[in-house]
């Protein structure tokens, strides 16, 4: 058994589409980010940096004690060792797996992430910002487009970490103001995944998951401004 504590962001969903395409056992714990729940103290324990997501595998491969792990690309690639899957042992393979994975945890989520951030969430709108972070948007999906021109899957020849990591976020082109109609090989890559039912089970928890409650200030305190407490 899998514990994931999640919450149905865009890197809550790269755990669980690959959970729901490997056919793990696992169970959900939500991490309410919105009314602080990442700055709880067992919470802490195994995610220090009070972020989401988190796993803790009660059955290693090593038969040893329960492994927790946290940030997501660290995530995926200890899914992907415990199951011997998603990610190719061919070296070659490995090696570019491995390099959009972090194609994506440096730079794909975090820039995406900061346009959110400026053009929807910042109380004061600054064009600077807003304008910089489009435009490294839209040069960040062009290299994708660019590297999915001929391919079905981002790395590897076949579905892998690197397709979990980078795929919810562009399914959540709407919340940056992108088109995919203008990346065409984004668009036909991200349809085929999205059409596969276990990407459609794992996306279909955020129905569950997302509260309906307005980003208030005390919301607007946990995500944004409340630093993790000392020990």
């Amino acid at each position: 058994m899998i514990d994931l504590h999640y919450w149905p962001t865009p890197n809550g969903h790269k755990i669980t589409l690959l959970l729901e395409e490997a056919g793990l056992d696992y169970r959900i714990l939500p991490v309410d980010i919105g009314a602080g729940d990442q700055f709880r103290p067992e919470f802490l324990a195994i995610s220090p940096n009070n972020r989401m997501p988190a796993i803790v595998d009660h059955a290693p491969a090593d038969g040893g004690a329960a492994i927790s792990v946290f940030e997501s690309g660290a995530i995926l690639q200890y899914l992907a060792a415990k199951i011997g899957k998603y990610r190719p042992a061919d070296l070659r393979a490995g090696v570019e797996t491995d390099e959009w994975l972090f194609w994506q945890v440096g730079g794909y989520g975090p820039m995406l992430g900061q346009n959110h951030h400026f053009n929807r969430y910042a109380p004061d709108k600054i064009p600077y910002a807003i304008d910089r972070y489009q435009r490294e948007t839209q040069r960040l999906y062009g290299v994708l487009d660019r590297r999915l021109a001929g391919r079905d899957y981002v790395a590897g020849g076949e579905l892998s970490i690197a397709d979990f990591a980078c795929h919810p976020w562009a399914h959540a082109h709407a919340w940056h103001y992108t088109d995919l109609a203008d990346y065409p090989n984004v668009q036909r890559w991200h349809d085929a995944l999205y059409a596969r039912p276990a990407f459609q089970r794992a996306y279909a928890l955020e129905q569950t998951y997302r509260p309906s409650r307005e980003l208030n200030d005390e919301a607007r305190k946990h995500l944004f401004g409340t630093p993790t407490r000392p020990a």
